[in-house]
Order: C-alpha cells, then sequence, then structure tokens
C-alpha cells in the first residue's frame, strides 16, 4: 500500500513542496529511503524505526520504500524524519489521516520526541503559498512558523500527542500568532562617544541614504566603537524586511524560540581569518555567508587590509547587485546580499602613518604595501571615506554627554521617509541611472564645482555617481529640494585621502 504525506523542504533560502510516498509491499524486510537523499536524511531510518517501537506502534515487518519527490531535486537535512515516520504507520493501518491537506516537517528523537529544524519560515511561506490549512511543526519552532501568517501551526512534543490528535482523542491547541514583546535597544548609543563630530556625521549621512563607509585612523581612535553604534540610529525595519532577514538566519539556525522574528538590523562583524566561502556562501549543499546575514543590516569589516584579497574581491558584485549567486554542480542558489558596508583601518601597518607626533616608522614601500590590499574597484564601491584622528585630552575629560542616538535617528528617518516618497526606493545608495538624472541634477554653480573635482580626484563614472547619491542625501537631511553647492562641497570632502589614491 502507498500513502503519501506532504513536507516542505529548502533550496537556499527559499522553501518548496515535497511529497513523501511510503510503500509497504511484501518481500524481505528492507527499508529504503530514495529521493536524492543525503547522509542526514538517509539516517532517518534508524531514528523512524527507533521512534515507532519506543512509542507502543509496531515497526511493519517488510519491504519498505519511501520516496521523497521530487526526485531530482536533493533532499538534506533531518526535517523529514516525523512525515516518514507519519506514512509509514498510514501505510501500515496503525494511524488514520482523516485530513489530507496537512504538512508535517520535524527531527525526530529516539524515544518519538520532536526536536526543533533550521528554515521553518521559509517553509511555512511555502506552506501558505501552496494553500496548506494545517502545519505540524515541532513545539520550539511553533512560534516561527505562525510568522507566516498562513496555515493553522499545531506545535508537537512527541509522536504519542500527535497521534491522540489525528486519532481525535486530544486536541492540539494551535500556536497563537507570535508578537514581539517591547524591549529596549541592544546596540550602544552614541551619547557615550566624546569628540568625533565629523565622523557622527558621516555615519549619519550613511545612515540617511545606506551609503557604504570607510573609517581611516590610528589605533584607538574609536573606530570600531562607533561603528557598533550605527545601527541604533538606523531606521526600523519593515515587516518584510524583518521576514527577509529573519528566512536566512532560520536557514542558519540562527533564531530561537523566544525570538523567532529578527525585527532589529543585523550586525555582522566577521574575523579577518574568514574564508572566500564563509563571507559569500556555498558549500556542497551552499548556505548564505556573512554577506547574506547581513542583509537589510550592517556588514563591519575591521582592519580592512588585513582581510586575505580574495576575501574583499568577493563584495564587489554583492556591492552592485544586492545579490549573490552561487554556483555549483547540483545548481545555482541566490541570497539576497543588500547590505551597508562598513570599514575599518589604520592607514599603515603600525597605525601612525602621517600622524603630527610622527610615531610611524613604516617605510613608503611598507606603506604602500599594507595599502595595496584594497583595490581600485573595491574603493570605488565605497561613498564615504572619512578621517578617524585621536582624541585630545580635553575632549575625553569632558563630562556632559553628546548628542543621543534617538535625536540623529529623527533626522535619518524623516530623510529616509523623503526618499521613499519621491522615488520608491527605501534610500538614495539604491537610485538607479534613471533616477539619478531625474533628481539629482546639477545647477550651473554644481556643475562647476563637480568639474574641478573630478579632474583634480581622479574620480571614475562610478564614484561620479556615489557623489552625487552622497550629496542627494545631505540635501535630504537639510531638508532641500535641489543639490545646492554646500551639499556638494560636503559630499567631495567625504573622498578617499591622498595616501588611498596613489
Amino acid at each position: 500500500m502507498v500513502f503519501t504525506i506532504r513536507s516542505l523542504g529548502l533550496h537556499g533560502v527559499s522553501g518548496y513542496s515535497v511529497s513523501a510516498e511510503c510503500d509497504l509491499s511484501s518481500g524481505l524486510p528492507a527499508f529504503n529511503v530514495v529521493g536524492l537523499p543525503d547522509a542526514a536524511v538517509n539516517e532517518a531510518r534508524d531514528r523512524v524505526r527507533a521512534a515507532i517501537k519506543n512509542c507502543g506502534f509496531t515497526f511493519p515487518v517488510s519491504r519498505i520504500t519511501v520516496n521523497l519527490a521530487p526526485a531530482h531535486v536533493k533532499k538534506s537535512g533531518t526535517l523529514y524524519d516525523l512525515p516518514i515516520l507519519v506514512g509509514i504507520l498510514c501505510a501500515g493501518g496503525q494511524l488514520k489521516l482523516r485530513d489530507r491537506d496537512c504538512a508535517f516537517v520535524g527531527e525526530l528523537s529516539l524515544s518519538g520526541e520532536l526536536r526543533p529544524c533550521a528554515g521553518m519560515l521559509p517553509m511555512a511561506l511555502q506552506a501558505k503559498r501552496e494553500g496548506i490549512r494545517a502545519l505540524f511543526v515541532p513545539e520550539d519552532n511553533a512560534a516561527e512558523a505562525t510568522l507566516a501568517d498562513g496555515p493553522a501551526v499545531y506545535p508537537v512534543r512527541d509522536v504519542a500527542q500527535l497521534v491522540r490528535h489525528l486519532s481525535g482523542e486530544e486536541s492540539i491547541i494551535p500556536a497563537p500568532p507570535w508578537s514581539p514583546s517591547p524591549e529596549s535597544d541592544c546596540y550602544p548609543d552614541f551619547s557615550e562617544v566624546k569628540g568625533q563630530d565629523l565622523v557622527k556625521r558621516a555615519l549619519e549621512i550613511a545612515a540617511a541614504g545606506g551609503h557604504n563607509v570607510l573609517m581611516s585612523g590610528p589605533p584607538g581612535s574609536g573606530k570600531s566603537m562607533l561603528a557598533r553604534r550605527l545601527p541604533s540610529i538606523l531606521p526600523a525595519m519593515s515587516r518584510q524586511e524583518a521576514l527577509e532577514t529573519t528566512e536566512i538566519h532560520s536557514v542558519m539556525g540562527l533564531t530561537s524560540r523566544e525570538r523567532p522574528l529578527i525585527d532589529i538590523r543585523p550586525f555582522r562583524s566577521p574575523h579577518h581569518t574568514v574564508s572566500p566561502m564563509g563571507m559569500a556562501g556555498g558549500g556542497s549543499n551552499p548556505r548564505p555567508g556573512e554577506i547574506s546575514l547581513a542583509h537589510n543590516g550592517v556588514l563591519f569589516l575591521d582592519e580592512l587590509p588585513e582581510f586575505p584579497k580574495e576575501v574583499l574581491e568577493v563584495l564587489r558584485q554583492p556591492l552592485e547587485d544586492g545579490q549573490v549567486q552561487i554556483s555549483r554542480a547540483s545548481g545555482t542558489v541566490t541570497y539576497p546580499s543588500r547590505f551597508m558596508l562598513v570599514c575599518a583601518m589604520n592607514p599603515c601597518k603600525c597605525g601612525w602613518y602621517g600622524h603630527p607626533s610622527g610615531r610611524c616608522r613604516c617605510t613608503e614601500h611598507e606603506v604602500k604595501k599594507y595599502l595595496s590590499r584594497l583595490s581600485g574597484p573595491l574603493l570605488d564601491r565605497i561613498d564615504l571615506f572619512v578621517q578617524v584622528d585621536a582624541l585630545n585630552f580635553e575632549e575625553l575629560s569632558q563630562r556632559e554627554q553628546a548628542e543621543p542616538s534617538s535625536a540623529i535617528k529623527a533626522r535619518v528617518d524623516r530623510a529616509r521617509a523623503v526618499q521613499t516618497r519621491r522615488s520608491g526606493s527605501p534610500c538614495n545608495s539604491q537610485l538607479g541611472r534613471v533616477e539619478l538624472d531625474r533628481f539629482c541634477a546639477l545647477d550651473e554653480d554644481c556643475q562647476k564645482l563637480m568639474r574641478g573635482a573630478f579632474d583634480r580626484l581622479g574620480l571614475t563614472a562610478r564614484s561620479y555617481d556615489r557623489i552625487l547619491r552622497v550629496a542627494r542625501t545631505i540635501a535630504d537631511l537639510e531638508r532641500s529640494e535641489t543639490i545646492q553647492p554646500p551639499h556638494l562641497a560636503e559630499a567631495l570632502q567625504f573622498r578617499p585621502p591622498e595616501y588611498l589614491r596613489r
């Protein structure tokens, strides 16, 4: 007898429908799983056998064949344990499934308890698209599954509880939709930062327009401290952005039962020993990398020249396209990766090049070798370059607090609202060619200023467009309808210093 159970699977960060076809036939006892299963799926045979026996059922003494359709797509993970168990029990007549319009997902322990699976949100969203009315998931995954606003989500503790529900003996109450509890911002505040007004201004512009930033300065000047406060002034995520971000984190198993929704902008800070695959994603079963985990948030690269060159070069295409494509023999997967790139670096190996104290002992050759790790195409994709100077005693000893993040965020939110109303784009960094010509037109005075800077700074077409986007953001912060010469002059002020242009 063949019995089909509906389930779900993962491809990249998207869910897809899977059918577990369970057949019990005569012949020598055997248990085979087909449909391109990986090692984890094949091991489900032992988990399912033990769970059936330990839950008081009889494991069929027959030839068992389980086909996971579509059979041409590779299946991975432990999420097929539950549908395989239900299919075997139904095919053997030990369980009756009255409603076929339901799906099952979950990992089994040997005693029949259900354990959580990664990627529950994208699978629940696919269940909604498929019109599935009931979704049976492990108890710890139920809150995340309710975020899809789709099928009724039944939190299952163990197989015994599920069987009682399906047989009508004891009903499982569907999980209520999860809603976040009010929490204070977990990011540090700009009010704790002393001095560094120019850097804070650059970060405000970056937050208002979604621009990429590079901070350069000597050790201990506060580059990392300032970068970690940037998320505190970024606009709150929309529901759609939160779901997109949560899908990626869910696939990586980074969500929790208590906090299934990623509703604050992520801040990813990988160590400089990260591999190209760790940055962009990949593997035999492709998984998202750091640039996708930073989607809708901030990717912070501290000590930028210490990153291997091949790691930095993988950033070039995602910075332009907002997505990264991973191609393997088994297929191609596309991950979203629209993030703000924030970098920090020392101007030389010792960190004191150009400092008035003369503490730097690096030779010109050593400085050039250190900076040569940063390619021109990568630097061309950065909008704002800002020098972070070491603070003097008077600045460090002041007691009054600086402007809080809440005040800066209010200006950022206002500027973002203007950008959305004007072009439909969430931020100026995403303006296309047509929008640039329409909303970033320069008058005669601005044209003269830009013409002089173009030759003097050796600008490229890409850097020219980025200057226009930054100037447009500055104008939005100043509530100006058009770009004025002061706005353009300030944007030009944030071009790379001389030692990065050599």
